[in-house]
């Protein structure tokens, strides 16, 4: 079953670490891009069971906006689809979300970053704390209780107390799904521009990663995935389909797609997607490489007999033996029909994929 995915490029502002597409729309460029987004998916012909609507900030697009994009999507949608939309928990959570779950938003996720003011305010977010428990507050109210919050991971000054902190708050809202991402600096940002000396080192940012994993097992969160972790087996069936190689489209500028074992994108031009540009092809898909990367990824790692099912037992063994010396230093795990890395493996997991790959 294919994935569809909305990008909604407007932000009020950006964020020092941020390098998505995004820009600061007008109203009507805002009503323009909304009339193209349902165009679009009108011209869709398969049927889906995930939506996700992120950004940039869809919350910036209003909530009857996002609502029109969602009845344009739902003649898609099977009736269990999981519609996600993202949002920034100091927009008008009281005007949004009633809007969008009257429309069929069955899933919010919300970037909290940090549960410290003095740090989000390094981070350069426009919201405090308290915004995130007003959200989380109304979205129940609006029959909304699958949510998602995000935590970063390597904020410049975060200590091991900090990022406690954060994670026990994140827990305290009963939320049943946390995604903590270690911070990267990305080149043309102003956090790339300050330099590495400003945030903690590579060590630092891997113990904390490392204690903020134990820490929400401990709340009753499974990890799944590096950075991903749920309650009550509520995984994002949306972000599933990347790890899992599943055909998802993407509809935006930036937007990318992976269907019948082709990829497309979109370009980073909204000028040029009002315009009725075509994404443009970007390659084949679903070869053995990028299925050996992607299910690294998993906490369920590669089911072997899966892996020779699909590409040969030359393949299975190339990585049973590529994974020998991981698995002999504890990055890597093997019970005899799957192996998977260990959380200390997920830290270093490009380079041990890279020299698996060849």
């Amino acid at each position: 079953m294919t994935g569809l995915y909305v990008h909604i490029p407007f932000c009020r502002s950006k964020c020092g670490y941020c390098d998505f597409y995004s820009l600061v729309g007008s109203e009507s460029t805002k009503d323009e891009y909304t009339a193209e987004v349902c165009r679009r998916l009108k011209k869709v012909s398969r049927s889906a069971d995930t939506l996700y609507i992120g950004g940039g900030t869809p919350s910036q697009l209003g909530g009857q906006r996002i609502a029109r994009i969602i009845d344009a999507a739902a003649p898609l949608l099977t009736a269990d689809a999981e519609v996600t939309v993202e949002a920034n928990p100091c927009d008008n959570m009281a005007a949004f979300l009633p809007d969008v779950a009257a429309a069929g938003a069955n899933r919010l996720s919300l970037g909290l970053q940090s549960a410290n003011d003095s740090e989000l305010k390094l981070l350069t977010r426009r919201h405090r704390a308290d915004h995130v428990t007003a959200a989380v507050e109304t979205a129940h109210r609006c029959g909304i209780d699958n949510i998602s919050l995000d935590l970063m991971i390597g904020i410049e000054g975060q200590t091991d107390a900090s990022l406690m902190r954060s994670v026990d708050y994140c827990a305290a809202l009963g939320v049943s799904h946390i995604s903590g991402y270690m911070l990267k600096l990305e080149p043309g940002t102003p956090f790339y521009a300050r330099g590495e000396g400003c945030f903690p080192g590579a060590d630092d940012t891997a113990e904390l990663y490392l204690r903020a994993c134990e820490r929400l097992e401990k709340h009753g969160y499974d990890q799944y995935e590096i950075s991903n972790f749920c309650r009550d087996g509520r995984r994002s069936r949306h972000n599933m389909k990347y790890w899992l190689g599943e055909d998802y489209i993407g509809i935006g500028p930036a937007a990318h797609s992976c269907t019948d074992g082709s990829r497309y994108y979109f370009e980073r031009d909204i000028a040029a997607f009002l315009s009725g540009a075509e994404p443009i092809y970007d390659g084949p898909s679903g070869g053995e490489d990028e299925y050996i990367m992607l299910r690294l990824r998993l906490s369920d790692g590669i089911l072997l007999s899966d892996l020779e099912e699909r590409f040969g037992a030359a393949s299975a063994e190339r990585v049973r033996r590529g994974l020998r010396r991981p698995a002999a230093g504890g990055l890597a795990a093997f019970d005899g029909e799957r192996v998977r890395l260990t959380r200390r493996g997920f830290l270093v997991s490009n380079s041990i994929i890279a020299a698996l790959l060849g």
